[in-house]
């Protein structure tokens, strides 16, 4: 395991910070107001606009709670925008201190969304992508082969789509500003809806959402009001995966700031989709790379001595029921002896720290002897 030196860390950190800050002056005019407003007895920040024809045009900012949201409100008279110096920094980080950079094209697609205002809308980058922003936010090198992807997939809550009252421009237009070959493809249970684009090229665009309801609800598309015109394929377990997203920063071009899952939500969730992946097609071999960003990223965890974190996440999902405790047994036996031990051991100790017996949880067999 390499570790990532503390001055690389600083550096992101101060990217992660500029990045955010140019995000949000790029959003925002100096003609408007910032003004609050109450949805669901919770306030949320909107932007005024004026729209020229004596009305205006309210753009949803971000919940009034979250820290970062207020003081970059607070202070937004004050932001500056600094891309050059940006680049320098992510050029830093990919050449000095060998962090991963997304492929162009993918990199490129996660810009125009993150510029259409699909993160300031609570949206949530997920699969093989995020898992790239995670050696900057553990602090630690992972391997490359688990890295590679010429997918992008972006989630979002339903309910969050609906409640925002705001929405990005058209979808695909926003990916066609990319590379003018991309279009929708229709969705096969329901042509009138589009939840994935693609291009000449073979980039694949899609948008999910959580599907907390019956089996039967995972063939439907989901309209999504905030996505411009863009639906949404239901997932289950998804809501496990977004809940509680963190920030982060895509190493491409000055920086992109991102939504993604919590490092121990994705490595739980990998568990628990790759024992599902159906054994046809390629499905054998995207359960493998499942596993291996799991065990990698619980590896981390633990050796970084933040095995409570992911035993906090493990008990929430295997108390989710009996679909839920098969896979994540069925994935924990195919991991590799070596990394089983580690992963075992790591999170009894945490589930411990935590003053649960893992016994009480049925789990006293599985972390001991990976039955």
């Amino acid at each position: 395991m390499q570790h990532i030196s503390h001055s690389y860390q600083t550096i992101y950190s101060e990217l992660a910070q500029r990045a955010l800050d140019g995000a949000f002056t790029s959003e925002f005019s100096a003609d408007g107001r910032f003004i609050t407003a109450a949805v669901k007895g919770r306030r949320y920040w909107y932007f005024d606009m004026p729209d020229g024809q004596g009305g205006k045009k309210r753009t949803y900012v971000g919940p009034v709670d979250d820290p970062e949201v207020t003081k970059r409100v607070d202070n937004f008279k004050d932001l500056k925008s600094d891309i050059q110096e940006r680049r320098k920094l992510v050029s830093t980080l990919v050449r000095q201190a060998y962090l991963p950079r997304p492929e162009r094209g993918v990199g490129e697609i996660v810009q125009a969304l993150a510029d259409a205002g699909f993160f300031r809308l609570r949206g949530v980058l997920v699969g093989t992508v995020a898992f790239q922003c995670y050696p900057a936010v553990l602090g630690v090198r992972l391997p490359r082969t688990a890295m590679v992807t010429a997918d992008a997939d972006f989630a979002q809550f339903h309910s969050i789509s609906v409640a925002v009252e705001d929405q990005m421009p058209p979808v695909l237009e926003t990916l066609k500003q990319v590379d003018p070959t991309f279009r929708e493809i229709p969705h096969q249970n329901d042509g009138r809806f589009t939840t994935q684009y693609t291009s000449r090229a073979g980039y694949k665009v899609e948008f999910l959402t959580p599907n907390t309801g019956s089996d039967e609800y995972g063939g439907r598309p989901a309209p999504m009001p905030s996505l411009g015109g863009a639906s949404a394929q239901p997932l289950r377990f998804l809501d496990f995966l977004i809940y509680n997203p963190i920030r982060a920063v895509l190493l491409h071009g000055a920086g992109v700031p991102v939504n993604v899952p919590a490092p121990e939500r994705y490595a739980v969730h990998k568990l628990i989709v790759a024992s599902r992946r159906r054994t046809d097609g390629d499905g054998t071999a995207k359960s493998r790379k499942d596993l291996a960003q799991a065990a990698t990223i619980m590896e981390v965890m633990i050796a970084q001595h933040q095995a409570e974190d992911l035993a906090e996440v493990f008990i929430e999902a295997w108390e989710r029921g009996p679909a839920w405790r098969e896979a994540i047994r069925k994935s924990i036996r195919q991991i590799e002896d070596a990394a089983r031990t580690q992963i075992y051991t790591g999170l009894s100790h945490g589930i411990r720290n935590l003053e649960i017996d893992p016994a009480d949880l049925g789990l006293d067999k599985i972390l001991e002897n990976g039955e």
